[in-house]
């Protein structure tokens, strides 16, 4: 396509044209300078995909759950905390990039589930060997101080809140398959056993989530089951607030804003459910998001609530604004399913494999006030477009 610039008041042998004088055009043509306009998509290419920031290797089995221990903003680098098939808990060093200690507690078993406690340097780690340990961490320790036997043999993940004065509670998978146990720790009295109402068959609880509104001390759970179901639940009444059916199949993490009571869910099939809460605690869906491919293994939102990551049965790791859900990057660096995702208050973003490898990545770096966080390029450049989900 040619540009039109104009007739020039020069013709080519740098003699004065006259307004009244006829210009070959052919002449014409030749003389002004040809400029090809690019082709659209190649104007509007995005950025590719970024490579991760550096790799952690040394697992030596797969990589089946994340955490982020310390960290916060102006003080120091976090630890990484990572659970593998093997049984091992590895405590990384993100400026070494070399394991501080490794964890073993679990007698060969897999660790599904890390979670640091505010109260001292605490680790608690779940099992397949059906315990949930908890472990010393302070002043270079690494002893498990004490544990607890699961009645459960399922994929559920446990779930912690704090309660003050160096308490908190536990939720955790019941002895009955469809029950989940609440506790009071550190003195595992039990608080009560959640079961579905009789005329409701969810199946097995897959995922849950403890949390306290603001307006309210009042404890609630939610709890993602085998059904595709999301279920709130009132702790202190033992009973069903609501529940909403996500997906047709087993929810296998979700994400969940208590600011915006507003959570997002993702299961085998090919779509994430985002829902919400209402004024009643009425749970309503309120969008799906297609993907290219099934199988959501983890789903996490970043701290300060900007963008959320998910972890794919199909290798990669995908990236979305949290406000639209507008898909941001597909990071496919790894080459086995991705089990786990997770944040750290700085922004860094942690991925654990199949492939035996930890990938991080530094995408849309939070900046000092949170509330003006780098995102103007994520709603304006967009990372990787021509792989979005």
């Amino acid at each position: 396509m040619q540009v039109a610039l104009g007739v020039s008041p020069w013709d080519g042998d740098g003699t004065a044209v006259s307004g009244r004088r006829s210009v070959d055009p052919l002449r014409r043509r030749l003389a002004e300078p040809q400029v090809t306009a690019l082709p659209p998509r190649m104007a509007a290419s995005p950025l590719p995909p970024p490579d991760p920031r550096f790799v952690l290797r040394g697992t030596q089995s797969a990589v089946h759950a994340l955490h982020f221990f310390g960290g916060a903003q102006g003080q120091g680098h976090p630890l990484l905390l990572s659970g593998s098939l093997s049984g091992l808990v590895h405590i990384w060093s993100l400026q070494t990039r070399r394991p501080v200690a490794i964890l073993d507690g679990h007698q060969g078993q897999c660790v599904t589930w890390l979670q640091t406690l505010p109260q001292g340097h605490q680790l608690l780690s779940q099992g397949r060997d059906l315990k949930l340990c908890l472990w010393d961490l302070a002043e270079g320790r690494n002893a498990v101080v004490d544990s607890m036997h699961l009645e459960s043999m399922g994929f559920c993940r446990s779930s912690v809140l704090t309660r003050g004065q160096g308490k908190w509670m536990l939720a955790m998978p019941g002895s009955g398959s469809d029950e989940v146990q609440i506790l009071e720790m550190p003195s595992k009295t039990s608080v009560c056993t959640l079961k579905p109402e009789a005329d409701a068959k969810p199946g097995m609880p897959m995922c849950l989530e403890l949390w306290q509104a603001e307006s309210s001390p009042r404890p609630l759970l939610l709890a993602g089951y085998e059904d595709g179901s999301v279920a709130l639940w009132d702790v202190s009444e033992r009973k069903v607030c609501s529940r909403v059916a996500c997906h047709t199949e087993p929810v296998m993490g979700f994400g969940f804003d208590s600011q915006k009571a507003r959570g997002v869910s993702g299961s085998a099939e090919k779509a994430l459910a985002v829902w919400s809460l209402d004024e009643q605690q009425a749970l309503q869906v309120c969008k799906t998001h297609e993907l290219t491919n099934p199988g959501i293994a983890d789903v996490k939102i970043r701290p300060d609530r900007k963008i959320l990551a998910t972890a794919g049965w199909d290798h990669r790791v995908r990236v979305f604004h949290w406000r639209t859900m507008k898909p941001l990057a597909v990071l496919s660096f790894h080459s086995a399913t991705v089990h786990c995702v997770a944040f750290a208050t700085d922004g860094l973003l942690a991925a654990g494999s199949g492939d035996q490898r930890i990938s991080i990545w530094s995408l849309y770096p939070i900046s000092s006030d949170s509330s003006t966080s780098s995102l103007g390029h994520v709603e304006h450049r967009e990372v990787g477009a021509h792989a979005l989900a």
